[in-house]
């Protein structure tokens, strides 16, 4: 039996960017999970551990979001293996990384990029 779990609008203020500056001063971000898993046990067992934590999720992604990239697509990868990695469980992982008010001299609310694997 499969399941939908989502993360969405989590925040984080956090140190990734190509520029020196970005890694600096940082900036804010909105991180969005899209989670597929295989729960078929917990919808019987009323279990937490046959199904997926949804406060783990949040400290996986808050972790890797700590840990400062060049890239959102490199942040985005690490989330998504970290979460596969810990939850086998996971049939299929989407994650959106998105930057607040990129600086890049235009009024843009977010750069954001989406991985799916």
């Amino acid at each position: 039996m499969k399941i939908e779990i989502e993360l969405k609008s989590m925040k984080f203020y956090a140190f990734h960017g190509v520029a020196p500056q970005e890694r600096t001063v940082g900036n804010r971000f909105v991180v969005d999970v899209w989670l597929t898993a295989d729960v078929g046990r917990a919808t019987e067992s009323d279990r937490l551990e046959d199904t997926v934590n949804y406060a783990e999720v949040y400290d996986i992604v808050k972790k890797e979001m700590e840990q400062p990239s060049q890239l959102l697509e490199a942040v985005a990868g690490r989330i998504v293996r970290a979460l596969r990695g810990r939850f086998p469980r996971i049939l299929q992982a989407k994650v959106k990384v998105a930057k607040r008010n990129p600086p890049f001299g235009g009024d843009v609310e977010s750069a954001a990029v989406t991985l799916e694997l």
